[in-house]
Parts: structure tokens; C-alpha cells; sequence
């Protein structure tokens, strides 16, 4: 290899794991899957791993469900606990280890998910992020009554569809912003606590935002201070061009499925240049490409393990991302073609849980850190230093707006 750059690694935890009969393993624990329990053992052993961060799944709708709704079948995991709750029941009881939770925008406010993942920062002391997802499932709108969908189950490249994608992730743009200017909107010393004086807080320091866009008007400021990361990490999944436009833009971290190492290239460029135009050249935007995977022993043993969970579910199991069978050899790998190809972070999804899981840290991270591409143990005591994102400076101190006009009055 002609570099041997360290690259991040995550695990995106997803029920009893991301194949479809992983519930019915001997080792799975379906009835645990709606306690805080099963949920810190997960987040502990990727910790124990030494990896970057988790992402927890989340969505409005049940499980199993298609464009047009719920799924007759009855032999999936159907159901789930909040995962911005999730994550902030289990990050008092890790120390080192980012926990990002995924957040439908669609469908919510940025005032209440602005304050919910400060709320997780300090919970975490520096370690929370969110990852925005978008919702075009008119089952799921129906949910909500404020808003409809057409069917885009027939042709998802079609003009309506694409319209109506491109609405969806330039709403998720605005959200990203709100969000960042909400947490920006008390400067870091605005609390004063001063009892002697009787000064809790210097109104001064804290702004309103005034953000008019076409999604939302939200005036600010947060009821929350700002958090100890100043603004915690904001990650998104993209498939194609809109939403590699809102990683560019507005992410500190981009997840993206590239079958092929070709694939990676034309993605990564796709999205640097929207990182270009919208003037973020000098941020750091991370490139996580995603993989489900499957690792044993041997080759043979790991895609046997998924025939059989095939078999269990009547299907071959497909995905978005990705399928990987074999090694941590082997798919130690396969990661370093990614990364010469410029992806700078992994977010592998474990086929099955507990065993794909405890794969990854004990196989994958050894493996990794034996050819010198995954550090011996963590560097930050938040999940921005860990990933290398500077502390972003606050756009409304003085510093950097001389401006008082946005200042609440005494």
C-alpha cells in the first residue's frame, strides 16, 4: 500500500443485527431488545473495541415495512426504543466512545432536536452526534397529518420522486443549519454563576438566530447552553447526488455504500465538490462508506452462517450497502483498498449480534491496528477530537459578529 494512514472506524447498531432472522441466533436476545441493558452491552463492547463512535437506528415506522406500509410478515424484529432516549440512558455508562443517534427530520422540529442532542453532550461530556434521516413514506406522514406524499413506489427516479427527494434534503439542509446556529446561540462563558452578585447567566451572551427559510422560522435562542463540543457531530447517509449535495454542505461525516472501489472515488468527488461550493474547503468532512458484515474463522464459514440465516428468512438477504462474507483478514483488506481510494472512516453493520459484533472488535480492530491503520487507543476525550474536528467557533461571539442587533434585551 503506498500510505498507511490510520482510518476510523464505527458499528451502526440495528436491533438483533441488520440480516433480517438474526433474532432467531442461539446467542441473539430478543427479549431483550427494548431494555437499556441489552443496549449498554452493545455500546460497551464497541468501546472495549476502541471504535470512534455507534449509530443507533431509528425510524416512524414499524418494522418490517415497505413504501406503501407495514409488511404482513410477522417473522421480523418489529418495534424500537427512541434512539436519541437510547443514547442518552447509555452514555453515563461509557467514557470514550461517540454515540450518535439518528433523528427522522421530516417530520420533527430542530428546536426540540437542537436541545435533545446538547442535552446528550452533556450527558456524554463531548461525545454526542446525530445522524438527520429523511422520510418520503406517506404511511409514515400519515403518522403525523400535516403533510403528504405521493406513492413513489412505482418509479423512484422518476420527476416526481426526484422532486420530492430534493425537497426532502434541502429541508434537511435548512434543519443542519438551525441546528448549528441554536447551538451557537449561547456563547461558551454565558453562564456566570455568581452568586454573590446574584448574575446566573449574562444575557448579553445569549442570541437570537432569526432563521427565515423556506422549511423553517425559528427565532432562538436554545433553552440549552451551548454544548461542550460547541456543536455536536452531525453525520447523513447518501445514495446519490441530492443527498452526497447535503453531506458536502452541512455533515461533519458522511456515510455512503460504494460497491466498488471505482465507486468510492467518483462518490468522495461528488461530494468534495459540494463541500467546495458551499465554501467548507477547509472543514473537515469525513467519508464513511458503510458494509454489512458477516466474519469468521474462514470464508466459508461466514457466508455458511449466512445462508443458513437466509434459509431462516426464506430470502437472500440485500441491502443498500455492501454485503461482506468472510475474514477480518479479508476484510481488513478490502477496508485499505477503500481507503486508498480516499474514504477516511468505516461504519460496518454487524450481520448478527452478538457475534458479528464482538467480531469487529476482537478480530477486525486487532487486525487493523496490527498493519498500523487503527490507533492502540483513544486520543480525545470527545468524539470531535477523536475524529479530528476542531472546536467550531461560535458565530455569534463577538469575535466573529460585532453585531448586537440579535442580542435579547435586558
Amino acid at each position: 500500500m503506498s500510505t498507511t494512514a490510520s482510518v476510523h472506524l464505527a458499528v451502526a447498531l440495528e436491533g438483533a443485527g441488520w440480516h433480517p432472522a438474526a433474532w432467531r441466533e442461539p446467542d441473539a436476545r430478543p427479549a431483550e431488545l427494548l431494555t437499556a441493558a441489552y443496549w449498554a452491552d452493545l455500546v460497551t463492547e464497541a468501546e472495549r473495541g476502541g471504535l470512534d463512535f455507534v449509530t443507533i437506528e431509528d425510524s416512524f415506522g414499524l418494522r418490517p415495512a415497505t413504501l406503501q406500509g407495514l409488511d404482513a410478515r410477522t417473522d421480523r424484529v418489529s418495534g424500537r426504543l427512541d434512539s436519541v432516549l437510547i443514547a442518552s440512558r447509555i452514555a453515563p455508562l461509557t467514557s470514550n466512545i461517540g454515540i450518535i443517534p439518528t433523528a427522522v427530520v421530516t417530520h420533527t422540529e430542530p428546536f426540540h432536536l437542537a436541545k435533545a442532542i446538547a442535552t446528550l453532550d452533556y450527558v456524554s461530556t463531548g461525545r454526542a452526534g446525530v445522524r438527520l434521516q429523511v422520510s418520503a413514506q406517506e404511511h409514515e406522514a400519515k403518522l403525523f397529518g400535516r403533510r403528504t406524499f405521493p406513492d413513489l413506489s412505482a418509479d423512484l427516479t422518476g420527476p416526481a420522486a426526484q422532486s420530492l427527494i430534493a425537497d426532502l434534503f434541502e429541508e434537511a439542509g435548512d434543519y443542519a443549519e438551525v441546528l448549528r446556529r441554536l447551538w451557537d446561540s449561547w456563547e461558551d462563558d454565558a453562564e456566570i454563576r455568581d452568586a454573590a452578585t446574584g448574575r446566573f447567566v449574562d444575557r448579553d451572551k445569549l442570541h437570537y438566530i432569526d432563521f427565515e427559510g423556506r422549511f423553517f422560522s425559528v427565532r432562538g435562542p436554545s433553552i440549552t447552553p451551548r454544548p461542550p463540543q460547541g456543536q455536536p457531530v452531525i453525520a447523513a447517509l447518501g445514495h446519490q447526488q441530492i443527498p452526497y449535495e447535503l453531506i458536502g454542505q452541512s455533515a461533519d461525516i458522511g456515510f455512503v455504500t460504494p460497491h466498488t472501489t471505482a465507486r468510492a472515488t467518483e462518490t468522495i468527488a461528488t461530494i468534495r465538490t459540494a463541500q467546495e461550493s458551499a465554501g467548507r474547503v477547509a472543514e473537515t468532512v469525513h467519508i464513511f462508506a458503510d458494509l454489512v458484515v458477516f466474519l469468521d474463522d474462514s470464508t466459508q464459514a461466514a457466508a455458511g452462517r449466512k445462508a443458513r440465516l437466509d434459509e431462516l428468512a426464506g430470502s437472500e438477504y440485500q441491502s443498500d450497502a455492501l454485503i461482506f462474507t468472510g475474514t477480518a483478514a479479508e476484510l481488513a483488506d478490502h477496508l485499505e483498498e477503500l481507503a486508498e481510494a480516499g474514504i477516511t472512516g468505516f461504519r460496518l453493520r454487524p450481520g448478527a449480534i452478538p457475534h458479528d459484533l464482538t467480531a469487529i472488535t476482537t478480530a477486525l480492530v486487532p487486525e487493523l491496528q496490527r498493519r498500523g491503520r487503527f490507533r492502540d487507543g483513544y486520543t480525545s476525550s470527545t468524539l470531535r477530537g477523536n475524529l479530528g474536528l476542531d472546536l467550531p467557533a461560535n458565530r455569534y461571539a463577538p469575535t466573529n459578529n460585532h453585531s448586537t442587533g440579535d442580542l435579547i434585551s435586558r
